[in-house]
């Protein structure tokens, strides 16, 4: 009964622990259903980081939302030259004239996140919940554009977000399901990368 009443109190992280382990299983195997999905987890997160002053993350599942109804019409719509007749893009690297400009853009964004939060803010950790929300921001919009590569950077967000609620979890015990969650996250973007990597043809594994 314990337990059941525990559940009960926190049923949002229950949710968003349900509906985010299905986005990600869903994204591995270039399932559609993962951008529905996805919008659902992230309204549910936005409103559990927001109670626990994890203000950068609430900002970036606001941006989740928006990036799932573009990955939405992404995967379905977009990119004729790598569709190669099929009903979906196919999976690719991102473009190497890419790489330096997001490297710096990300590198500016925490350092720019990290500093407005701890000055003008109550947020609690503010410059490790930057790294894991501009780095998720990048992550994010790659898995929208189908790349590959986007598997390394939730890696590394996830193995940074587990050690980050472990710390607030003491505070909120909602965030336990996250701690389970992004566990589970390291494990599936090792997954995700093998088998996107399988799945995408030879000609581009390295893109110009």
């Amino acid at each position: 009964m314990e337990i059941v009443a525990w559940l009960s109190a926190n049923w949002l992280g229950l949710v968003g622990f349900v509906s985010g382990l299905l986005c990600v299983w869903l994204l591995i195997r270039e399932n559609i259903l993962t951008f529905p999905i996805g919008l659902l987890y992230s309204v549910i997160t936005v409103v559990v980081m927001f109670n626990n002053k994890l203000y950068a993350d609430v900002l970036l599942n606001l941006y989740y939302v928006l990036m799932n109804a573009y990955g939405w019409w992404f995967w379905l719509r977009g990119d004729a030259s790598r569709r190669h007749g099929t009903e979906q893009v196919v999976v690719a690297m991102m473009p190497t004239h890419l790489r330096l400009p997001v490297l710096g853009i990300s590198v500016l964004g925490i350092g720019l996140m990290g500093w407005y939060f701890d000055t003008y803010t109550d947020a609690d950790l503010a410059y490790p919940d930057s790294f894991t929300t501009i780095i998720s921001f990048v992550a994010m919009w790659m898995s929208a554009k189908k790349y590959l590569d986007s598997w390394v950077l939730w890696f590394v967000v996830n193995v940074v977000s587990v050690a980050l609620y472990l710390l607030k979890a003491q505070e909120d015990a909602q965030l336990y399901f996250y701690v389970a969650l992004y566990a589970l996250y390291i494990w599936l973007a090792v997954l995700g990368w093998r088998t996107w990597r399988e799945q995408m043809p030879e000609s581009r594994s390295v893109t110009a």
